[in-house]
């Protein structure tokens, strides 16, 4: 059972007080209550190219004995190509230490409106078949969230970063693909949302990562 997990990404890993912190108290909520240490290396606007050039996520992965490592590209900020290029890097640089790598699908945004949602996840989907590694679908859970409540703003005023209910969904996102379970009836509801919208999020994630497993998202 996974328990120190390190966060790698930018400013959609950090915002709203960040997965890693809302990811601990998630777990601690759960039915069968987890303890789990959580660590981030981050940089605003460092896409996994930064990141990697940078060597802070590197030595944090080398040294800190992590058992999942979730990697988040930004890619409407870089391109495809250095995604699979610096996702591979990292993706070997984790398995060296025995660690299990998760790629973090994130959103398309209207500022860089060059590559689609379908784009950024296909190009997650490729790479994962190739490196043989997990990925949490984030983007495509705002997307079925925005179908079926639209009112419901995945995203923050500037379009681009996430809200509450955003950070929340992509928490649940990630953590339905590191435990493979489903996190409906977890207790932990962040300020700023109801326990009602917090149970729909849920479930919203783990139907997200369970179509998403079985090919059908």
């Amino acid at each position: 059972m996974p328990t120190k997990i390190l966060f790698v990404g930018d400013s959609f890993t950090y915002a709203q007080g960040g997965l890693d912190n809302h990811f601990t108290r998630l777990a601690a909520s759960s039915p069968s209550p987890l303890v789990v240490s959580t660590a981030r290396a981050v940089a605003g606007g460092a896409f996994l190219k930064v990141l990697w050039e940078m060597k802070t996520p590197v030595t944090a992965i080398d040294t800190g004995n992590f058992d999942v490592v979730v990697l988040q590209d930004d890619i409407p900020e870089t391109n495809v190509d250095y995604f699979r290029q610096y996702a591979r890097l990292f993706v070997d640089e984790v398995r060296k230490h025995n660690g299990r790598p998760i790629l973090l699908m994130a959103w398309a945004y209207q500022r860089l409106g060059w590559i689609s949602m379908l784009q950024i996840a296909e190009a997650h989907r490729t790479l994962a078949r190739e490196l043989n590694v997990d990925v949490a679908p984030v983007g495509l859970a705002w997307q079925r969230s925005i179908a079926e409540r639209p009112a419901l703003d995945m995203y923050d005023i500037d379009r681009e970063h996430p809200s509450i209910y955003g950070t929340y969904l992509a928490t649940c996102v990630v953590y339905a693909t590191v435990y493979r379970t489903n996190p409906t009836g977890f207790t932990y509801v962040p300020a700023g949302i109801t326990p009602e919208l917090a149970g729909f999020l849920q479930r919203i994630a783990g139907e997200a990562v369970q179509d998403y497993a079985a090919g059908k998202l």
